[in-house]
């Protein structure tokens, strides 16, 4: 297990086993549809070196997470060997904690040892309000490629649902 931050309170870590079905669970309990084997492939891409995943811990307890893809195939940089942030979540219970910028402050770090970029997707709908607010108070400027709709670039006037596969991809420079 590699420690990335610590200080006492907010402890920054790699994936374990353990934390699949805690990730799933609070999933759950919130009425979303999480799948167990999600949680499951991030361990597996993290122990091949494909993905970093990072688990925030508060007081002792999982708390949250945020995975880094170190090359991804897909949206407006795929193939390109600039590391996406994917799948950023803090737990209802601990908003307001500072997690989320912890979070994303390890994954810049560890994007910024591979690329002077980053660049990651978020939702449109309201319930990634948070999530948009904090990327552009961090610096994530829109990339001009438009809406994305399951894995796709959304065509102008094109049927699509506001749903968690609509999305707007952003991206930092870092260095």
């Amino acid at each position: 297990m590699t420690t990335y931050y610590d200080d006492g309170t907010i402890k920054v870590r790699s994936m374990v086993d353990t934390d699949a079905k805690v990730i799933y669970d609070t999933y759950l309990s919130y009425g979303w549809h999480p799948s167990i084997e999600t949680y499951e492939t991030y361990l597996k891409e993290q122990e091949a070196g494909e993905r970093l995943v990072f688990i925030a811990e508060y007081e002792g307890a999982v708390k949250g997470l945020c995975t880094l893809v170190l090359n991804p195939s897909e949206g407006p940089w795929g193939g390109q060997k600039i590391p996406e942030i994917v799948d950023l979540c803090v737990f209802f219970d601990i908003h307001g904690k500072g997690i989320g910028n912890k979070l994303l402050d390890v994954a810049e770090a560890e994007a910024a040892k591979l690329c002077d970029m980053v660049f990651l997707a978020v939702g449109v709908h309201s319930g990634y309000g948070p999530a948009q607010r904090i990327y552009v108070k961090r610096g994530y400027n829109f990339d001009g490629s438009g809406v994305w709709y399951q894995n796709k670039q959304l065509e102008q006037y094109a049927p699509c649902v506001n749903d968690d596969d609509l999305l707007l991809f952003m991206s930092k420079k870092l260095k």
